[in-house]
């Protein structure tokens, strides 16, 4: 049985991590290479590093802070934030990172996944998508750090991406964003079925029967959360205990 994993995540602006909700109402956390020791020591699986305004600033993702985030850490690092072209995804890789995450990018150039997997192989592109339920109760895209709805169908979207080349897939859901009420279960578990690469659930986690869920329900392969792990609702070997008690097979 493939083991679940579990994931901090780093949301960094002008170097320090921050948290708020559905995107908005950012609030300074902590220093982000204190906070990956931490949660390296604290037995996460793998950790996120979002550089969440380089997209929407128009500029590149600060290496150094990425350099020192990765030199704190031998867990595996996924990293994201105006990533642009395979020369950024090659400048990341080099500064310290395992996987490295696209999401407006991909929506402005599709084809930008499949150059950086046949460069890099699959394992190391991440198809990260920011996802907000309309109307019309059915989810559609957004870019630019949650600024802008581009209309396109999540769910076809993510089978697109999967056959781009992406090896992984992130859902990350606006709605439930910091709200600390749970992950978006219906959508996770549609993305999941629909794709074979393993999805990332991403949004909303407040407790431990969170993370249950989302990977009995929702299907998930992976859960990411912040909040819940910064202000220390819920610590990360107490988690997997749970979820191992639960049936659930974790990396303990």
């Amino acid at each position: 049985m493939i083991t679940k994993r579990i994931i901090p995540c780093l949301d960094v602006d002008g170097g320090r991590v921050v948290k708020g909700k559905k995107f908005q109402g950012l609030a300074d956390v902590n220093d982000p290479v204190v906070l990956a020791k931490y949660y390296d020591e604290e037995g996460a699986d793998e950790l996120v590093f979002y550089d969440i305004t380089a997209t929407s600033d128009g500029r590149k993702i600060f290496l150094g802070v990425v350099e020192r985030t990765a030199e704190a850490v031998y867990i595996p690092l996924t990293v994201g934030g105006g990533i642009r072209t395979v020369e950024d995804f090659t400048a990341v890789l080099r500064a310290g990172a395992d996987k490295v995450s696209v999401n407006s990018a991909a929506v402005k150039n599709p084809y930008l996944i499949t150059e950086a997997a046949l460069k890099f192989g699959k394992q190391c592109v991440v198809l990260s998508m920011d996802i907000k339920r309309n109307q019309e109760k059915e989810w559609t895209v957004y870019i630019q750090g949650g600024r802008i709805d581009t209309g396109m169908d999540a769910l076809a979207w993510a089978k697109r991406g999967e056959a781009l080349g992406a090896g992984e897939i992130v859902v990350n859901c606006i709605d439930t964003d910091g709200m600390k009420e749970g992950y978006d279960l219906e959508v996770t578990r549609m993305i999941s079925e629909k794709v074979k690469i393993p999805v990332v659930a991403s949004g909303g986690a407040g407790k431990k029967e969170d993370f249950a869920r989302v990977f009995t329900e929702g299907k998930a392969d992976a859960a990411l959360a912040a909040s819940v792990f910064h202000y220390g609702d819920v610590k990360i070997r107490e988690l997997k205990n749970y979820l191992y008690g639960q049936g659930i097979e974790v990396r303990r």
